[in-house]
């Protein structure tokens, strides 16, 4: 072989040879591995908010009226996380949060009402979402406006809101989140909260029925073998959803919470400090999944931090599924 063949046949030898070493030193994609997201060894992606295969999206929290006259909602069924937040009246709204992948097939969540001092500190945790109300006390506008959230009212998105179902104001107002997340501008993805999802522990009480009370509000919760889910019940009747569907979840949470009234001092009904809630700190809690109540604890020290559910000094497992979380006054 003439000494330009050896030479051409070497140069070929390292380009092969580089053609397989730096698609693996560069993590199998051209990219740095240290800038790149690590690909799962086993398995699909999880949903934090769930604990259900499939990839996590942007999320949207939807504050929904919880009145009788509200009653059915429309898309509560497919939240991931459903808050019961107490309210004016010692009655309940709820904040429903909803990963973008996991919308409801009719396109519609309602009735959507007025955001309140509870809920930024339930959302801080889980960083910029996109926050879909009606309205606010205008004293409330600007802790709103320094939130981080998208804020996404009628007054920012009109597009994104409408009328219908034929019921009166303000009982029919209804947000398109697919429209409300075509406006969001930013990418961050659902994430951990403190959610831990797995076989439950050994040990539980058998619980067929759990009521968790509010002063003007009562939510019975229902073992119903057959679908796996505590089944909600309402003021003594049957929860159920516009689709005909009843709510109902395979895990619920009461937490224990020293209800106060607002730190800001607002008032949602004349002479009468509106309710809050508190998020952050600790207290008791009853997790009911798989026919059983588990009696332990939750935590969060501080409000940039997620949740944590304990029972018998560990962590607390969910069964995968929506989740349901009854803040209950202590």
């Amino acid at each position: 072989m003439t000494r330009k063949r050896v030479v051409l046949a070497g140069v070929l030898a390292l380009v092969v040879l580089a053609a397989i070493l730096i698609p693996l030193l560069l993590g199998g994609n051209g990219k740095s591995s240290a800038n790149s997201p690590a690909t799962p060894t086993a398995g699909p992606a999880v949903s934090p908010l769930t604990g259900l295969p499939g990839a996590a999206g942007r999320i949207i929290a939807v504050k929904i009226d919880n009145i009788v006259y509200a009653r059915p909602q429309t898309g509560i069924d497919s939240a991931d996380v459903v808050y019961a937040i107490e309210v004016e009246g010692g009655l309940s709204r709820f904040l429903a949060i909803f990963d973008e992948n996991h919308l409801p097939s009719g396109g519609e969540i309602g009735p959507v009402r007025s955001a309140r001092e509870s809920d930024l500190p339930i959302l801080q945790q889980y960083g910029k979402v996109a926050f879909a109300y009606s309205g606010a006390l205008t004293k409330f506008l600007p802790l709103l406006a320094q939130a981080n959230v998208f804020n996404s009212s009628p007054t920012q998105l009109p597009n994104a809101f409408s009328r219908g179902g034929g019921r009166p104001a303000p009982y029919n107002e209804y947000v398109n989140p697919a429209t409300v997340m075509s406006t969001f501008p930013d990418s961050a993805f659902a994430h951990d909260v403190g959610f831990r999802f797995g076989a439950a522990p050994a040990g539980g009480v058998g619980t067929s029925s759990y009521t968790a009370r509010m002063p003007a509000a009562s939510f019975t919760l229902t073992w119903d073998a057959a679908s796996g889910k505590y089944l909600v019940a309402m003021d003594g009747a049957a929860a159920q959803t516009t689709d005909g569907g009843r709510m109902g979840a395979p895990t619920i949470v009461i937490q224990k919470v020293a209800e106060t009234t607002s730190p800001h001092g607002f008032h949602d009904v004349p002479n009468e400090l509106s309710p809050y809630a508190p998020t952050v700190g600790s207290g008791a809690d009853a997790v009911l999944r798989g026919g059983k109540s588990y009696a332990g604890s939750w935590s969060r020290p501080t409000a940039a931090d997620g949740t944590s559910y304990t029972f018998g000094g560990k962590p607390m497992d969910f069964a995968p599924g929506q989740v349901w979380i009854i803040l209950e006054p202590a």
